[in-house]
């Protein structure tokens, strides 16, 4: 038994099955240990794309995904992906080599301080020893799983990894459920505020997915007779087809224009879990600072975007649960105001009527795949409109960055996600420039054998950069760039890839696509400019 095996063992009891990263020489014991304890590491191009394979698995399995890196270059390749966690509220573990304290003061190769490096962006980071090894793996998982997921960091000396352990692994520490909220005069406010509530409105974020909160949260929803709009990554928590989903907001100003009206509307507005920042600046103070709102976080909120009359400390879905006991209301929104934003943001989003561009793509697809399809999306203009589009019966079945919004993240979350769940069908959507920012993961989906379609926006140009740049009336630079053939790659790298320019063509790719045990590129021509309006 070595330290490395500790640290491994550890891991492995959270369910954690999959690791992924670069290989380097301070590592080498420790991925050794990881494969003996049950744990595969697969190979990436890159720390970054490592990364976003690991959040895959976490939200196809529940266990905190893993990241390796090698010391110096390795881990400063990493940073994107773990701020992106960081961001994102993602429980990875990001595992670090580096070299011995005693070879540090005299040998400088590659050497810098990686927690110092990482310390704003991880929730912890830890220099491992053989002496505490096991309190430190408890204290790195207590923190990246709980309150608001995140990253935390690790750092492991090679002569410590190499070491025989001193001790066993021991047995993970139970975290328990969300913690009740406070029985007060708060929590009694909050009740009368719902009971009297004629325009109740709901908003959910990314802290109610981590608690999952969906169950309680169309519990509470029905009794009050709220209607629910979430973000981004809460999409789902209630099925987008219900009539009590107003869809996700985030990013679109199209979207705004419906939803704000309501938000100026409603007389108690009940915040589930929302983080603000996945918004835009549009939802900066979008109530007046008397207005009732009652906050239900696991955290203390302090991004300053708005202010709240109420604030409930505990889990999502127990304050939920314990804010509807014995409450009954009466028959809301006598207007039926939300019901008629909802039919006219369908409208606002609906396919083009010359019967092709992004949106046709969309909702082509969505209307071919199932239900319980997972989709992936990267970022840019096809990101804001298919998460505007894209209806999810149940949460984790978007799978994006939107706090961060970094480019490069969907195809290996998608990859992830598929590798650790081979029977879900899962699908990349992603731009021209964001594909080419990875092509090198292509060849990790090839090496893995796993069925992905990959949707490729093809317009040739950074199209959301372009759109902000012509606002402004600038000259059109750095954002345009050469078509590639990108069937042609395809085929270079072990996978397939077709033109579509149609809705057919695409509909009968995509089925064939889903068959094929490689990778395939659907690859959308939708001409430069295609997102002008759209959102």
């Amino acid at each position: 038994m070595r330290n490395a095996d500790i640290i491994a063992q550890k891991l492995a009891a959270t369910g954690a099955s999959h690791a992924f990263g670069i290989p380097g020489g301070e590592v080498l014991t420790l991925i050794d240990a990881l494969e003996r304890a049950g744990i595969h590491f697969t190979l990436t191009k890159h720390e970054n794309v490592a990364g976003f394979m690991a959040e895959g698995t976490w939200h196809a399995t529940g266990a905190p995904g893993i990241l390796v890196a090698t010391i110096g270059p390795g881990v400063a390749n990493a940073v994107n992906v773990i701020a992106n966690a960081f961001q994102d509220r993602v429980p990875l573990i990001v595992l670090t080599g580096c070299v011995d304290d005693a070879d540090a003061d005299t040998y400088t190769h590659q050497v810098f301080d990686h927690g110092a490096l990482l310390s704003s962006i991880v929730k912890g980071t830890f220099k491992a020893n053989g002496k505490s090894l096991n309190q430190v793996m408890d204290k790195a998982l207590t923190l990246a799983t709980t309150g608001q997921p995140g990253p935390v960091h690790i750092d492991l000396p090679i002569a410590v990894a190499d070491a025989p352990a001193e001790t066993e692994a021991t047995a993970p520490i139970v975290i328990g459920a969300g913690f009740r909220p406070v029985e007060g005069p708060e929590m009694r406010r909050a009740r009368r505020w719902i009971a009297e509530a004629e325009r109740p409105l709901v908003i959910a974020g990314v802290d109610a997915v981590n608690d999952d909160a969906g169950e309680a949260l169309q519990t509470f929803c029905r009794r009050i007779g709220a209607s629910l709009i979430t973000t981004y990554k809460a999409k789902g928590l209630l099925d987008e087809s219900d009539r009590l989903s107003l869809g996700a907001a985030g990013l679109s100003p199209l979207a705004d224009r419906h939803l704000m009206p309501l938000v100026e509307a409603s007389d108690c507005i009940v915040l589930a879990g929302y983080d603000p920042i996945e918004m835009r600046l549009g939802w900066r103070n979008p109530w007046p600072d008397d207005a009732k709102v009652i906050d239900v976080t696991p955290v203390v909120r302090t991004h300053g975007m708005h202010q709240v009359a109420i604030t409930l400390f505990g889990g999502i879905a127990v304050a939920l649960n314990d804010l509807v006991d014995g409450v009954h209301t009466p028959p809301t929104w006598a207007g039926g105001e939300p019901q008629k934003v909802q039919v006219d943001l369908r409208h606002a989003f609906a396919a083009e009527p010359e019967g092709w561009g992004p949106a046709t793509v969309f909702h082509t697809l969505r209307d071919a795949l199932p239900k319980a399809a997972v989709v992936t999306a990267d970022s840019g203009a096809h990101r804001i409109l298919l998460s505007q589009i894209w209806r999810c019966a149940t949460p984790r079945t978007m799978l994006q960055s939107s706090a961060l919004c970094t480019m490069g993240c969907s195809v290996p979350l998608a990859a992830g996600y598929k590798y650790a769940k081979p029977e879900t069908p899962v699908v990349a959507f992603v731009g021209d420039a964001g594909l080419e920012m990875g092509l090198g993961d292509l060849a990790t989906v090839r090496d893995l054998g796993i069925a992905l379609p990959i949707v490729v926006l093809v317009d040739e140009s950074l199209a959301l950069i372009e759109l902000k740049q012509r606002g402004q009336q600038l000259a059109n630079l750095g954002v345009d760039f050469a078509k590639t053939d990108f069937p042609a790659v395809a085929t270079a790298l072990g996978g397939y890839g077709v033109w579509i320019d149609d809705a057919e063509t695409l509909r009968t790719a995509m089925a064939e696509a889903l068959e094929r045990p490689t990778f395939t590129l659907l690859c959308a021509r939708i001409g430069r400019r295609a997102y002008d309006g759209k959102f």
